[in-house]
């Protein structure tokens, strides 16, 4: 476009009289001057650099005309073998600029285009900022609320906890109090019993039947041995509550697990006897007779096993109350010594575990009894003390089969592992 337009302005130039070239040569040498000037004008400039070798040789074909005619011709074939070299100067010139002006438009068009990301990406970036901060808040105050639902959560938590640990204090004291019962009435028995036999002996002694009298007071003195071996069972009744009805103190004793399991079936049983009579259920145990005793925290593997009895218990309870007397509840206790571990199982007949909630009955606060039975922590308290031994409570079941109402061969053993040593 440029070479075209060249071609036409030097056409132009060509065709003026001497006055008029002179004139357009003052005014490319002015406008050279203010390019020159005015560095900013960058095309203007490549515009003079191709044209000035044209404007040059035109400048001194005028000159050479005010010499004479002789000299003239000799500078004119020099002027003439020089002008088309300037006309191809300025054609290869305005190409090469053409080029680079359309270089600069092109990378100029660049600019633009990174300033406009850059703006572009300048106020998304705002955007994003006002969003986070937007988010940032929102989450501060969701972590505000969980931390507040926690702290309610552990609250009721350590409330439920409380009450799981007062209900099975309930249970023990129920059954303790049937165990105290037995010998209280021994005692009372023994003492109305002797209180007669001394009415008898006083009256056979003022008839003077010594013979008769001797033998009343042997009764006497029997009555009295069993008045004092009861009371003394029942002491010891006492005293084992007062032991484990103390807060736990966490420290290890050699503990004799057979007894231990023994005291705590039967507390169990007696308890649930003692909160409803209608309760009808046996047990069954069987004891290794030779294991040693092993070092636990007697107070809370006894709250462990309690649970696990009360559990089965239960179970077979409920089984008895949708089956009726083709049923026979039945709990089965026993120990046994497995080379460095004591194993300790409860085993009910009861309907089995579903399958679909066994993964979650040693989570806190799941049941599967009605509202109000039960609060979800038993097992999971059960779990907690088997693991602080270092032990492991695992559960064994198998689902009663819907066709068959007695469920023959169900039922759910819950098995304790701990180190004997």
């Amino acid at each position: 476009m440029f070479a075209v337009v060249s071609l036409f302005i030097l056409q132009f130039v060509l065709s003026l009289e001497s006055v008029a070239i002179w004139i357009w040569h003052a005014i490319m040498l002015l406008f050279i001057a203010i390019t020159y000037k005015r560095r900013e004008l960058y095309f203007a400039r490549n515009i003079i650099i191709a044209f000035l070798p044209v404007i040059i040789v035109s400048i001194l074909t005028d000159i050479a005309k005010l010499l004479p005619d002789r000299s003239y011709t000799t500078i004119r074939g020099y002027l003439e073998f020089a002008f088309p070299f300037s006309v191809i100067w300025m054609i290869v010139m305005l190409i090469i600029f053409n080029r680079q002006r359309k270089a600069l438009a092109k990378e100029h068009k660049k600019v633009q285009e990174e300033e406009e990301q850059k703006r572009i990406m300048a106020a998304r970036k705002a955007e994003l900022e006002i969003m986070v901060a937007e988010r940032t808040s929102e989450i501060m105050q969701q972590k505000n609320e969980l931390e507040q639902a926690l702290t309610e959560l552990r609250n009721t938590q350590s409330q439920l906890i409380q009450a799981e640990k007062m209900a099975s204090l309930g249970a023990l004291t129920a059954g303790i109090a049937h165990e105290i019962q037995n010998p209280l009435n021994f005692v009372n028995n023994f003492s109305e019993v002797n209180s007669e036999l001394i009415d008898e002996l006083k009256a056979e002694l003022a008839t003077g039947n010594v013979q008769h009298a001797t033998q009343i007071a042997g009764s006497i003195k029997d009555n009295e041995q069993k008045i004092n071996h009861h009371g003394k069972r029942a002491d010891a009744i006492v005293k084992g509550m007062l032991l484990h009805s103390r807060t736990t103190s966490g420290q290890k004793e050699l503990t004799d697990v057979n007894a231990l399991v023994d005291e705590y079936l039967r507390l169990a049983y007696h308890g649930l006897r003692a909160k409803d009579k209608s309760f009808n259920a046996k047990f069954e145990t069987d004891f290794d007779n030779t294991m040693e005793k092993i070092n636990i925290v007697p107070e809370d593997i006894g709250r462990a096993i309690l649970n696990l009895v009360n559990n089965a218990f239960y179970t077979v309870t409920e089984k008895k109350k949708e089956t009726g007397d083709r049923y026979e509840p039945t709990v089965f206790v026993g120990t046994r010594k497995l080379n460095d571990r004591v194993e300790i199982t409860v085993k009910d007949n009861g309907k089995g575990i579903p399958q679909q909630v066994l993964d979650k009955i040693f989570q806190p606060f799941f049941t599967t009894k009605p509202p109000g039975q039960g609060t979800g922590l038993g097992l999971s308290l059960a779990y907690d003390i088997i693991k602080a031994h270092s032990g492991e409570l695992r559960v064994e079941t198998k689902e009663a089969r819907p066709d068959d109402p007695v469920g023959r061969g169900a039922g759910s053993s819950f098995i304790i592992e701990l180190p004997s040593h």
